[in-house]
């Protein structure tokens, strides 16, 4: 099967978005490839077709267990032969999964970044014929991005043990170009296709608001309360306290953030993502690799950071195409905790927001 044939027979579609066929084209002719897409764009199919249509077997590297539980999941239901390793399976369950790649059983193999470079791996890596890396979610190879985990930079030491250097990828939502450069030199792409397809998503309206939050996020969340949306706020102090006042206006409403144990972020996660809680409240830990096309508006109830965490976060709205509205719920405060926190930063580096601004009222 060609490309358009393999892209039908096993996802459905019958064209492709724009950017997509010059990255599937550069990894088919053997090319590194970095592709730069928003949110929806679809990034995933950038790499599963042409992993398809490859001889050997496609790694893709990628930082959330749920991630590739879903991804995983939708490519054998499309019939795609996929499975994942990653600290949720036991050592047998590991050492079974291997033992099937290595006889050739799945064509896709999600794999987190901690695990490359174990000696179980390695061996299974050696030997396997292995057509492509893919380096999903890349902009957390950069110190610059908000995402940064130490264990990508292992990714390059990974690739250059193996036996014939396969062909590297890398895709991510997000990145400006400082991030940009550090992909391309740590993960050491080849005269790489790089592709930056812009940011603009028609469907997106932004509005920002100000005056009471608590008043504006209540009504607003009334107004849309048959639809399913997240509300990020800066604190998990504000996440509960959002959290219980949308309860008591029997929104049906659920919560987000590192404080929880796996198990109950894991439960809040599930019901968000089968509406039986439509509306989620998070901190910024709620997010990445959700899989929820109907979201149809992301409120900020606090500021973010930076504009690249603020288009990360607000474009998990609309992947459906259709519209949806992101709305920032501005204060002058949040600018004010906002710029202490870049000011402490290298002395404060486990001072959370509420901790920063009673040190910044003590010390006016």
């Amino acid at each position: 099967m060609n490309l358009l044939e393999t892209l039908k027979h096993y996802f459905g579609y019958d064209s492709l978005r724009p950017g997509q066929q010059e990255l599937m084209d550069g990894i088919l002719q053997g090319k590194d490839v970095l592709g730069i897409m928003p949110t929806g764009a679809g990034k995933s199919l950038c790499y599963q077709v042409p992993a398809l249509m490859l001889e050997g077997i496609t790694l893709v590297i990628s930082p959330l267990i749920s991630l590739m539980s879903d991804q995983v999941k939708a490519l054998n239901q499309a019939g795609v032969h996929a499975a994942y390793i990653n600290s949720s399976l036991t050592e047998n369950q590991i050492r079974a999964a291997l033992a099937y790649a290595a006889q050739g059983k799945y064509k896709i193999i999600y794999v987190a970044p901690e695990r490359l470079n174990t000696a179980r791996f390695l061996d299974f890596a050696y030997y396997a014929d292995i057509s492509m890396v893919t380096v999903d979610e890349a902009h957390c190879i950069s110190q610059w991005g908000q995402d940064f985990r130490p264990s990508y930079l292992n990714i390059v030491e990974f690739v250059n043990q193996l036996a014939v250097r396969p062909v590297v990828s890398a895709f991510t939502a997000t990145a400006t170009e400082q991030v940009r450069d550090d992909i391309l030199c740590v993960l050491g792409l080849r005269s790489p296709k790089v592709l930056v397809t812009g940011f603009d998503r028609a469907n997106l309206y932004f509005e920002v608001r100000t005056g009471n939050k608590k008043a504006e996020l209540l009504d607003y969340v009334k107004e849309h309360r048959t639809e399913s949306g997240i509300v990020y706020c800066a604190t998990r102090k504000n996440v509960e306290e959002v959290c219980t006042m949308l309860q008591m206006e029997d929104i049906p409403a659920t919560r987000y953030h590192a404080g929880l144990s796996a198990e109950e972020r894991k439960s809040n996660q599930d019901l968000f993502i089968f509406d039986e809680k439509p509306v989620m409240v998070a901190t910024n830990a709620f997010g990445m690799g959700i899989d929820k096309s109907n979201v149809r508006y992301v409120v900020h109830y606090n500021m973010p950071q930076s504009m690249e965490n603020y288009y990360q976060e607000a474009g998990r709205a609309g992947r459906d195409g259709e519209r949806a509205e992101c709305i920032l719920l501005y204060s002058p405060q949040d600018v004010r905790i906002n710029q202490f926190l870049l000011e402490e930063k290298d002395l404060r580096e486990d001072m959370d927001r509420e901790e920063a601004e009673a040190v910044r009222e003590r010390d006016a």
